[in-house]
């Protein structure tokens, strides 16, 4: 059996040689299966969010019987590319179509129109119509929890953030990571810095490497698509908060923990609820306690009475007893924008577009 270990090393590997590159899965032709297709905005092989979908693709083959599953990898987000993709699929037969990339939904909701008998399913979108869903999870509540691992392991009290786009999942994220930071260790910052992009190594690592060198950051979290600002981390003798998935084989001596996917809670319940007629067009926003969302296993180098003290805060989140964006809340300018007492709606949380008190960086 192939090692973890050498599976990494495989995925480092892919990741490095398949940047522009399109795939796709094997089809099997069955008039009895039904036919779904999976579109990717980076290749399988990235270590983290494209490789945490198709971590969830492989579980829904293996879980719902007579399913035809194709995929597309590196497909960009560029209207004209995405829409002759979609079209594509849907006049391939395919019933149901997951895009799995926010930069997808105009094209989703164009494409959908002219195919009211597809069902698409877009990935961190906000809009519907009757024939398309979105889904998504409450990601914030495990960045959260991964920040009061960071605060309480950070010595300098400052932490970087290498971040793709100044959207509201990216700084929803931020904030509810130094949310966490703050709560165990006031006088900590987050420092961030944007790519503008979901997957480009060298400029994620680039980004960790400049917090690294010029903000005196001692720990890196990240909102990006691979390892690489985790490596950074290791090749500095820094810490880091990984992203997507478990990460600690590509950085092993810097990975504390980090926020990861389990889209197998949301592809199967979803196929499943198609496939017997019963789904509705909504707009999923999964909470921890669907399994969603998770935390990664901690790290060697995460003392006990840390894991104790968050594993206490993430049952209280699972068990519903309060959420992240619960006031008081200030944000940049000390400004009280949560008052105590209140608990930020879903439709807020969506919008954000302000930063907390703790974060230094802008919004451009």
């Amino acid at each position: 059996m192939v090692s973890k270990k050498l599976l990494h090393l495989s995925l480092v590997l892919l990741l490095v040689f398949s940047v522009g590159l399109t795939g796709c899965g094997e089809q099997v032709v069955d008039s009895d299966e039904t036919k779904v297709a999976f579109i990717y905005i980076g290749p399988i092989g990235d270590g983290g969010w494209t490789y945490a979908h198709n971590e969830g693709r492989l579980a829904l083959e293996e879980t719902v019987p007579n399913l035809d599953v194709t995929y597309l990898e590196s497909v960009d987000d560029n209207p004209v590319d995405i829409e002759k993709v979609l079209t594509d699929l849907a006049e391939d037969g395919n019933e149901i179509i997951f895009a799995t990339s926010f930069g997808y939904m105009n094209s989703v909701l164009k494409v959908a129109e002219d195919y009211p008998d597809v069902t698409f399913l877009h990935c961190s979108g906000y809009q519907t119509s009757e024939n398309v869903g979105t889904y998504f999870g409450r990601m914030y509540q495990a960045r959260y929890l991964s920040g009061i691992v960071a605060g309480k392991m950070t010595e300098a009290d400052a932490i970087g953030y290498v971040a793709a786009f100044p959207i509201p999942e990216v700084i929803r994220g931020i904030n509810a990571f130094t949310l966490g930071v703050q709560s165990v260790n006031p006088d900590a910052t987050v420092q961030v810095v944007w790519t503008n992009t979901w997957y480009d190594p060298v400029a994620e690592k680039d980004a960790a490497v400049s917090l690294l060198e010029a903000g005196g950051v001692d720990v890196i979290a990240q909102h990006q698509d691979t390892p690489f600002p985790q490596q950074a981390a290791e090749e500095r003798g820094a810490y880091s908060v990984g992203y997507n998935t478990d990460m600690r084989d590509f950085a092993p001596e810097a990975v504390l923990t980090g926020p990861v996917w389990n889209w197998s809670a949301y592809y199967i319940p979803a196929v499943e609820s198609i496939l017997d007629g019963t789904w509705e067009s909504t707009e999923y926003w999964g909470h921890m306690a669907d399994g969603i969302v998770d935390l990664a296993p901690y790290g060697d180098m995460v003392p006990d009475e840390v894991i104790t003290l968050v594993e206490e805060e993430k049952q209280a989140i699972v068990n519903k007893e309060y959420d992240v964006f619960a006031g008081p809340i200030k944000d940049q300018e000390g400004e009280l924008r949560v008052p105590e007492g209140v608990t930020m709606t879903d439709g807020e949380m969506l919008s954000m577009d302000w930063f907390v008190e703790g974060v230094e960086g802008s919004l451009d």
